[in-house]
């Protein structure tokens, strides 16, 4: 005879879980106290419920496997909801164990009651109320089948505490399936010919990266694919990583933030293959004028995503790493040096800006963490310009190493997911880049790291503002700044020492590399606060509604 608890325990064994990020309550109490005589899975107390989702997400990202987080009811439970919305946008597999007050109280608005399947369901993939100890372990099983397969994502499954604490003899499924649910989707052979024929005849193909791609683990066949055809790579932010910076096909990111030539690419281009991307409103501006040239490919596991925002001319559903496989096959090589070397003149006339200051500029800082960090680090970047910076100016060539709130924009994401990258990845480098504005969001994690001796190594770009609305207010709002001024009254050495930190501030750039090195020296966690120019913004930029090769490189360009 089990528990409840110990029967999840069991099942999250089998799903190779070996870690849980987790805040205990009265109703994880049978959860919390199972774990203690179950020494192959490890709890990670957070200190805030948010991080524990986040922390999930960011092991999820940098390994693969399904991220796991625990939660007390009520409140407890409520406070996943922004991590889980974060996974859910970036289609992340994650399996969020919320406790719950009795059966026999749920209704009632007992105490910490809330209905956690109602409020998340529009954010997960699936989720479930377990009434019944006997269905417990087929439906644990059933979570993760679900959240790691076909499009990854969060799935919840809220346990009320009497059906943790029920004793039957166990039954659980070795394997497990669900009636109506493919698990895999077969590649369209006949489609991938038409995308090859279509593509042979191309003179200036250009392929349309997307996050799906990682979480295929198809970077090897992008860049296969991109080789025999020598077809140019540009990238969303979720698919960072995927090719490999120092070749000549990889272009960098595109979008409102991205590099101005990667945009004038796709406006240009004959046919457009895009690949485990969504065609998201901060790639396209317009949708209207976006690769209106192109005959537009969209390969993508998820039918609901295809043609939801552009009209391609031919859909094709399944495995991103597959269908690229396979399309590598039947794609001819082709001399398309003509087209790659527009490119490079495009490039060259509007090169990602590298802007002299007496404080420190972005790129001088991305610069000498990647001398710091040496190969292969994971970097965790927050939402606003820490992670626009991130993105275009520190070099990855692995997947799976750059993490970020992508369709979310979760400011707070990047220290706890660097937690949860740390814990999943020992013995690489990890970075988490704030702003000082998003750092302040979650700041509490640091006494997690502290705890646990998480070598996690984080960059506060402080400027004292809210940088990106900051930009947004000086081109769209006459530098008219309202709420967006936090000041420089917080000593975030202070605030880091007093959590067990280590930190070191730098405020003139001949101090920066030897702070990072020195940083990189220390065992443990260490926090760099690194000032950094309120002026400073990201350039170029699409303002919104605006085609995509309408960018301004400064905020005097803007014309209303």
């Amino acid at each position: 005879m089990k528990s409840g608890a110990q029967i999840l325990l069991e099942c999250l064994k089998r799903e190779e879980v070996d870690t849980i990020f987790g805040y205990p309550g009265a109703r994880t109490l049978a959860v919390h106290d199972a774990l203690l005589d179950e020494p192959d899975i490890r709890h990670i107390l957070v200190r805030h419920e948010q991080a524990a989702a986040h922390a999930a997400d960011g092991y999820a990202r940098t390994t693969g496997k399904v991220g796991v987080c625990l939660t007390t009811s009520g409140p407890g439970a409520t406070n996943l909801v922004t991590g889980i919305a974060t996974a859910c946008m970036d289609s992340i597999p994650l399996v969020a164990l919320t406790c719950q007050v009795t059966t026999s109280a749920i209704g009632i608005d007992a105490f910490q009651e809330a209905d956690m399947t109602g409020i998340t369901r529009p954010i997960t993939k699936h989720n479930y109320l377990v009434t019944d100890v006997r269905t417990l372990a087929r439906d644990v099983r059933e979570a993760f089948l679900i959240a790691r397969t076909l499009r990854p994502g969060p799935v919840l499954l809220d346990l009320p505490s009497d059906v943790l604490g029920a004793r039957i003899k166990p039954n659980i499924p070795e394997t497990i399936s669900r009636r109506g649910y493919r698990e895999k989707v077969a590649v369209n052979l006949k489609q991938l010919k038409k995308a090859a024929e279509i593509i042979n005849r191309s003179r200036k193909p250009l392929l349309y990266a997307g996050g799906g791609i990682v979480l295929a683990d198809g970077s090897c066949e992008l860049r296969a694919l991109a080789e025999k055809g020598s077809i140019p790579v540009t990238n969303t932010l979720m698919a960072i990583g995927a090719m490999e910076q120092a070749s000549p096909l990889a272009l960098g990111m595109l979008g409102m933030y991205g590099a101005w030539h990667c945009n004038r690419a796709v406006h240009d281009c004959d046919c457009l293959i895009a690949v485990g991307a969504r065609f998201d409103d901060r790639v396209t501006g317009r949708v209207d004028t976006f690769a209106r040239n192109a005959r537009i490919i969209h390969i993508d596991i998820d039918p609901a995503s295809i043609r939801k925002i552009v009209n391609v001319e031919l859909p094709i559903v399944g495995d991103a790493r597959e269908a690229m496989a396979v399309l590598c096959d039947l794609v001819e090589p082709r001399d398309r040096s003509e087209w790659l070397g527009q490119i490079r003149i495009w490039q060259q006339e509007h090169p990602l800006p590298r802007p002299e200051r007496e404080m420190l500029a972005p790129h001088e800082i991305m610069e000498a963490i990647q001398q710091a960090a040496g190969p292969a680090p994971i970097v965790a970047s927050d939402v606003g310009l820490s992670q626009m910076w991130t993105a275009n100016y520190l070099p990855f060539s692995t997947p799976r190493s750059y993490i970020t709130s992508g369709g979310l924009g979760t400011m707070g994401y990047a220290l706890p997911a660097a937690v949860g990258a740390a814990i999943g990845n020992p013995g690489r480098p990890v970075f988490a880049v704030c702003g000082d504005g998003a750092f302040q969001m979650n700041v509490q994690e640091l006494a997690t790291c502290s705890y646990y001796d998480i070598p996690v190594k984080t960059v506060v770009l402080n400027n004292g503002k809210l940088g990106m609305v900051r930009q947004f207010q000086t081109v769209f709002m006459n530098k008219r700044y309202a709420s967006t001024d936090l000041g420089k009254h917080v000593d975030f050495c202070t605030v880091a020492r007093g959590f067990g930190v280590e930190a070191i501030r730098v405020e003139r750039k001949e101090d920066l590399r030897a702070a990072l090195e020195k940083a990189m020296s220390i065992p443990g966690p260490v926090v760099i606060d690194v000032e950094t120019d309120p002026d400073t913004y990201c350039f170029p930029m699409v303002p919104p509604g605006k085609d995509s090769v309408e960018a301004i490189f400064s905020p005097e360009e803007w014309q209303g």
